[in-house]
């Protein structure tokens, strides 16, 4: 499994192309080798493809807006293959029937997306946070999604904070969701529900580690929504040196 940054983290410095150019540049120079692009400027393909060769990093998976997803999808499939990118996500849904996000919302629109973007040779990747593991019907949402919608054309990145902020246990959901987790966020959880440099929180990553490798996830990407007003490229870099230390690379 390599490690990789979830440049959410980054995303205030990324709101220009300068920017992040320079973000990436940053992220090359800690040891990083793979990225995932999230909450950027807009960008062009060939200039992402052209700045991860100048960084030799590799952009391995992205959270598209869905507006892009819904109206552009031909053009996102397209896109992806100009920078080499096979993993192609959606970042939030809230399950909320009073935003036009309930679960049946939900199920009328992504299953085609994601089977469009099967056939267009990627894999749709669902990001969850806590709202899935709402109950419906005796069981939480998520093990709805897993259930009801092929793996072959959706994968989960399931995210170790989220999970854990919903009362679920990560290992737990890396062990359910074999098979269908190539990439996943390495996210840590500290007390006061708050978010923490990876290896700084109380999520026990020895079992996160072992179910991932099981179930046959590819890219651990570190994410830290809030950095809690430090520099969230020093989060990065912390991040990196404790799985540096774990034996990943």
């Amino acid at each position: 499994m390599q490690i990789g940054a979830q440049m959410y983290t980054t995303r205030e410095l990324c709101q220009t192309l300068e920017g992040f150019a320079d973000t990436l540049t940053r992220i090359a120079d800690i040891g990083y080798k793979t990225v995932q692009v999230s909450a950027t400027c807009p960008f062009e393909a060939e200039w992402l493809k052209a700045q991860l060769k100048r960084t030799g990093l590799r952009c391995v998976l992205t959270h598209t807006p869905p507006p892009r997803m819904l109206g552009e999808l031909d053009q996102v499939i397209a896109d992806h293959t100009v920078f080499g990118c096979d993993y192609i996500g959606l970042g939030f849904w809230s399950f909320d029937p009073e935003k036009d996000q309930s679960y049946e919302k939900f199920m009328e629109t992504w299953p085609a997306v994601a089977r469009k973007i099967h056939e267009g040779g990627k894999y749709f990747m669902y990001h969850n946070h806590d709202r899935e593991f709402i109950h419906v019907d005796g069981k939480p949402i998520l093990e709805h999604l897993m259930e009801k919608i092929p793996a072959e054309i959706m994968g989960f990145t399931l995210d170790t904070f989220w999970v854990q902020a919903g009362g679920g246990d990560p290992a737990q959901w890396l062990e359910k969701l074999a098979g269908r987790i190539p990439c996943i966020h390495l996210k840590d959880y500290a007390y006061g529900r708050s978010m923490a440099v990876v290896g700084e929180g109380n999520i026990n990553f020895d079992r996160v580690f072992e179910k991932a490798e099981a179930g046959g996830t590819k890219y651990m990407l570190v994410e830290q929504d809030d950095c809690h007003g430090e520099d969230p490229i020093e989060c990065l870099r912390r991040s990196y040196a404790y799985l540096k230390a774990c034996g990943f690379d």
